[in-house]
């Protein structure tokens, strides 16, 4: 399998070089990024030992994709897309915020009003709901921006009193999100998908505001399929969905959560090729076109020899 599991490149004018769980980033004379979307796949803030092929391309084109149907809304940090698993873009300030925003009541949201809360990130919830049923209106429920360990629930209230982001820029980003969540259930809508939730960052360079990493993705969102959403809810059934939550049902009904002392499963290459396939799905669901598999015979050498290339034209 010719996944990207990680890059050690030495890039012209490289200044540093990070790895996250899921991508390369390296730094080209402290004012552009070169950002490798891997095929590494993490959850429950846990990268898991086996990377799945494709999916970084999935991300990084999907990404790419809404990055630039949302640009009217606000600026974003890329400046090319030299090669489908690389962006390259301008180094931004990150928020220590994530903007996450939800539509219905589902994942870790679904989990804490489960448990008996009826309030998520100072956002209350009514009484009576069903997991997936739509809200009353969307919500945004931020979470704290971790370096490393676990990102955390907090409240807009919290935010301002410890003065992570100053309540200008925080209004501004309270509005951009709804703008862009607005914007991407019409999206979705038209490919027969409906955009469960999802989160923002952004950052600043230069006093500007800009909308950075990845968007839209099946890492930072959930989609529901459409078609028979209702009728499923009306039953109570399971909906069908695309999105990282598959993984994370595998991973619990195997015993793992991320808690300290557990094992993660073995992923065997029936389970690496299904999430593979399941990547590729949504790809096409959301996109609406095939997805193409680039010939990947010296994959790194591909991806380096772009980033090279798109380098010299900056």
């Amino acid at each position: 399998m010719n996944a990207i599991k990680e890059t050690h490149f030495n890039l012209p004018g490289q200044t540093n070089y990070y790895k996250g769980k899921v991508r390369d980033v390296y730094t080209i004379n402290n004012k552009y990024l070169a950002m490798v979307v891997t095929d590494r796949i993490s959850a429950f803030d846990v990268v898991l030992p086996e990377p799945i092929p494709y999916k970084g391309q999935v991300l990084n084109q999907i990404a790419a994709r809404f990055l630039e149907a949302t640009a009217d809304i606000v600026p974003n940090w890329v400046i090319s897309v030299p090669d489908p698993s690389v962006t390259i873009g301008r180094i931004c300030e990150p928020f220590k915020v994530e903007m996450v925003i939800r539509g219905y009541l589902a994942g870790h949201a679904w989990r804490e009003y489960s448990a008996g809360k009826r309030q998520v990130c100072g956002e209350n919830l009514p009484e009576g709901l069903k997991e997936n049923d739509i809200l009353p209106e969307p919500i945004i429920t931020p979470t704290t921006k971790a370096s490393v360990g676990h990102d955390e629930d907090i409240s807009k209230e919290e935010i301002l009193k410890q003065n992570i982001v100053s309540a200008d820029d925080y209004a501004k980003l309270e509005a951009y999100t709804k703008a862009l969540y607005k914007r991407g259930t019409e999206i979705a809508a038209k490919q027969g998908l409906i955009l469960v939730d999802t989160k923002y960052e952004f950052g600043k360079a230069d006093g500007q505001i800009y909308l950075i990493d990845e968007i839209h993705t099946p890492d930072s969102s959930r989609y529901f399929y459409k078609e028979g959403y209702e009728e499923r809810q009306q039953k109570g059934e399971a909906q069908k969905q695309l999105s990282k939550e598959f993984v994370r049902k595998w991973l619990i009904e195997n015993g793992f959560q991320g808690k300290d002392g557990q094992v993660v499963p073995v992923m065997t290459p029936e389970i690496v090729q299904s999430i593979s396939e399941r990547y590729i799905e949504l790809y096409e669901q959301i996109i609406g076109e095939p997805f193409v598999k680039p010939d990947n015979e010296s994959v790194l050498n591909r991806v380096e020899t772009g980033i090279k290339t798109a380098l010299t034209n900056l």
